[in-house]
């Protein structure tokens, strides 16, 4: 999620959302209740089921629950800068009756909100936008309004892209090592230096754990327990 005002991108108002699992949008689903574990109202018995597939909506329906549940309970007053005037959904009519009925089911009536699909062939000047309650259109492909608003799609697909890429960097650098207490990074170092890999660690015996610099008794015999559940 990015945010702009009159002063351009707020970037220190930008969000990332874990997808943590809801059930497919486009089943029926019970009414909200309050959920204090969610940040907000959620629908009971939709969070943590497993997405359908990656399902698009489901994930645009479980953020919108999500942004503006927290909305609700942080500022119902509105007066504290955490509503928007316009919101810019990235898809066409299915997304857009996604957010549609997510502000019908928070009561919130009075948020504008677009869905801006790509065009043919997916070419820039070409969108189509979409709006409640009207057909949707084009606008001309010289017009300043579009190109800010495809400004703003670039710059939310940017952002979603280096979230990615970071995440994906991070899970490159676990270890199976990470996840025995009491191995930290100068012991995770110590080891691999002396196996050459956590895999060789795995396999090593009780003896030849003891026998690396800075790994005690106690700690060895962690460590090989942790790889061999079963002794």
């Amino acid at each position: 999620m990015i945010v702009a005002g009159a002063d351009g991108l707020l970037k220190n108002a930008y969000r990332k959302f874990t997808i943590r699992g809801v059930a497919p949008a486009h089943t029926a689903g019970p009414p909200l209740t309050r959920n204090a574990g969610a940040g907000g109202p959620t629908p009971q018995g939709w969070m943590g089921e497993g997405l359908a597939g990656g399902d698009d909506y489901a994930m645009m329906r479980e953020v919108l629950l999500r942004r503006f549940g927290r909305a609700l309970k942080e500022d119902p007053e509105r007066d504290r800068g955490a509503w928007p005037d316009l919101i810019l959904i990235d898809g066409g009519q299915g997304q857009l009756n996604v957010a549609q009925r997510v502000f019908e089911e928070l009561g919130v009536a009075d948020v504008a909100v677009v869905g801006i699909a790509k065009g043919p062939d997916r070419n820039a000047g070409r969108e189509r936008f979409f709006v409640p309650g009207r057909a949707p259109f084009s606008l001309d492909p010289r017009d300043p309004v579009l190109y800010f608003l495809q400004r703003l799609r670039d710059e939310a697909h940017r952002f979603a892209i280096g979230t990615h890429r970071a995440k994906r960097t991070k899970a490159l650098g676990r270890s199976p090592l990470d996840e025995i207490a009491g191995v930290g990074a100068r012991r995770k170092q110590a080891l691999l230096h002396h196996f050459g890999s956590a895999r060789a660690v795995a396999r090593a015996g009780l003896g030849e754990l003891e026998r690396v610099a800075g790994i005690s008794k106690a700690v060895a015999k962690k460590i090989y327990d942790h790889f061999h559940p079963d002794g």
